[in-house]
């Protein structure tokens, strides 16, 4: 049976964050966004011919725009602004150097079956004394993905990813697929600018929680 994400209402969803933010009293923590691909690098392609590498930077850059408009703005930075290419050492390297208290890297899936759909939110294989933070918000962030938007979750799952592995010993991280763009209603779902806006809000909710 063919399931639609939700097109949600973009000011309810403001709405209620705002509410959120406006409760929060403790101090902002420091994010790391990482912006997958970049530059050369495409990563996975649409059925639609949509890049993902566009697709994340759509959304990092909505939630530093969504976040800059809050009266306690989260203290978050991207690895990419633009369109280019960084190594995945500087990645970590920038998490490092910045002292973050959170690492999110942004990407979006891709299967040979164009039925294959829903977010997958990994966490590092290798154990830390941030693991068990990491794990918790890998399971809010599906968790409420699947709620506000319409998300199918494929659940939380570890993996040896580089960014994941040089990041873990120094805060909780995380990388968060949004979909798989080789799923035509996914893929059309987040090339729609008012659904970029509704992911990066409900993203950003999450973040806020940590």
């Amino acid at each position: 049976m063919k399931k639609v994400l939700k097109n949600v209402s973009f000011v309810f969803l403001l709405l209620k964050i705002c509410i959120i933010f406006g409760q929060e009293t403790a101090i902002q923590k420091r994010i790391v966004i990482d912006v997958g691909h970049g530059g050369k690098d495409s990563g996975a392609i649409g059925v639609n011919g949509i890049q993902e590498k566009d697709v994340v930077l759509n959304i990092a850059n909505a939630i530093l725009k969504l976040n800059d408009e809050l009266d306690k703005p989260l203290e978050i930075y991207l690895t990419r602004y633009t369109d280019t290419l960084i190594s995945l050492s500087h990645r970590s390297k920038l998490t490092k150097a910045l002292k973050a208290d959170l690492f999110v890297s942004l990407h979006c899936n891709h299967s040979d079956n164009p039925n294959t759909r829903g977010i997958e939110v990994y966490v590092a294989g290798a154990t830390s004394k941030y693991s068990d933070d990491a794990t918790w918000l890998a399971f809010q962030l599906q968790a409420i993905l699947n709620k506000q938007l319409g998300y199918e979750s494929r659940g939380v799952k570890f993996a040896d990813f580089q960014v994941l592995r040089e990041t873990i010993n120094h805060c909780p991280s995380l990388l968060l697929e949004l979909g798989f763009l080789s799923n035509e209603d996914e893929g059309k779902y987040t090339s729609d600018s008012n659904n970029i806006q509704s992911i990066a809000l409900t993203v950003l909710q999450s973040l806020q929680k940590h």
